[in-house]
């Protein structure tokens, strides 16, 4: 039922008069996701060091999330927060859940006021680096984002690295995606 509801969403988008800048031409990439996903391990802090930007997110800088998963839910409650372009601290709060048909690192995230969508884990080592994808298509257009997760702030440390060979070879362009800042004035609450 979710993925009615996003193509239904994306129609209405690429429908109305003006289409909004996040939604381009294009087919989103057909990508794997990572084989024996385990949900436990990937619990815990992540710090967002690059992204494709996306406008569900009122953060530009010190992005980090929190995932505590539930194996009695069979999903992650998820605290994503950092600072907006006027350097308030803001927080979201959502949830981000796998499905019965599709492999455990296919998920879907979820979280108000915004539209669910696709949360593929391309690849992760759990420790250091996550690897996220996100696209909905509909007839010739795009909405695509990209994550590249780190369990440091570091934006130049080995996940950036790792993230841009996973990206690369799943047909995702990583020219799109830019730095997220961590400086000493972050705040890292969530």
């Amino acid at each position: 039922m979710p993925t009615v509801v996003i193509t239904a969403l994306l129609v209405a988008v690429v429908s109305a008069d003006t289409i909004p800048h996040f939604v381009v031409p294009g087919k989103c990439a057909n990508v794997l996701v990572q084989d024996n996903f385990d949900l436990h391990k990937y619990s815990g802090r992540w710090y967002q060091t690059s992204i494709i930007d996306n406008p569900y997110q009122p953060f530009t800088r010190c992005i980090h999330s929190n995932f505590e998963y539930s194996a009695l839910d069979g999903e992650f409650q998820v605290i994503t927060a950092g600072s907006s372009p006027s350097n308030d601290y803001l927080r979201m709060m959502g949830k981000i859940y796998p499905t019965r048909d599709l492999p455990a690192a296919h998920m879907l995230v979820d979280f108000p006021a915004t539209i669910a969508a696709p949360f593929q884990v391309l690849a992760t080592d759990y420790h250091s680096y996550s690897c996220v994808y996100s696209c909905i298509a509909y007839d010739n257009y795009k909405a695509e984002f990209g994550f590249v997760y780190s369990r440091t702030p570091q934006t130049s440390g080995p996940a950036t690295d790792k993230c841009a060979a996973v990206f690369s070879a799943n047909g995702v362009n990583v020219s799109a995606f830019r730095p997220v800042s961590h400086g000493t004035d972050c705040i890292y609450r969530a």
